[in-house]
């Protein structure tokens, strides 16, 4: 029988490095997916439709709305995005873990869902004037932008305390380490091995 996967939720604001630490940990660690969600927002330069998000049109998303097609949606930065339902439920049935990147609100959600059970990990900034230094140092946004996301990540923040782990990205490779012993530690307590396969106890002697 397979065994059922885990589902990780991971929230952060924008900017806060949390891609960057999720591409680290899957090149280590075996059995975890990334859910690709779905957006109305367009693509950045080095985004890949289907492999970083489903891009898709405004009419589209609302037709998969009116389905109910999302296990969670959210409007954030003026942009909608959405959590295929069915993708995530297959992926934990053939007993792989799957990883979530949303926002706090589709976070929210998620965990007032009884029907699914779910780890929610939120990756902060070391502060907010750091978080400006980073998002400044892109060069992808207007100052509008900016200081937009900049409201937003404060409000984001105050919802951390809700999350059951906190990561500071203050440093990448620790960050990562983190997050990873975080996966392990969440398999080890669902009798599983660090790359996700069950846990066999030999008790012959």
């Amino acid at each position: 029988m397979v065994a059922t996967g885990k589902l990780f939720i991971l929230s952060a604001p924008s900017g806060a490095g949390k891609t960057t630490i999720l591409k680290k940990v899957m090149a280590k660690i075996g059995g975890l997916v990334f859910s690709v969600s779905h957006t109305t927002r367009s693509p950045r330069s080095a985004e890949e439709n289907g492999v970083d998000y489903h891009f898709v049109s405004t009419d589209e998303f609302e037709d998969m709305r009116a389905q109910d097609l999302f296990l969670e949606w959210a409007e954030v930065h003026g942009n909608f995005y959405g959590t295929s339902r069915l993708a995530v439920l297959n992926q934990l049935t053939m007993g792989q873990d799957v990883i979530l990147d949303i926002d706090v609100q589709g976070a929210g959600i998620i965990r007032k869902n009884d029907s699914i059970a779910a780890v929610s990990i939120f990756v902060a900034p070391p502060s907010i004037a750091e978080l400006e230094r980073r998002l400044r140092g892109r060069g992808t946004d207007s100052s509008e932008t900016i200081n937009l996301r900049l409201q937003n990540a404060v409000k984001e923040m105050e919802s951390a305390s809700g999350y059951d782990y906190l990561v500071i990205n203050d440093e990448l490779e620790q960050a990562a380490a983190t997050l990873q012993a975080v996966i392990i530690a969440e398999r080890s307590r669902g009798h599983r091995l660090p790359t996700g396969e069950p846990i066999m106890l030999v008790t012959d002697r």
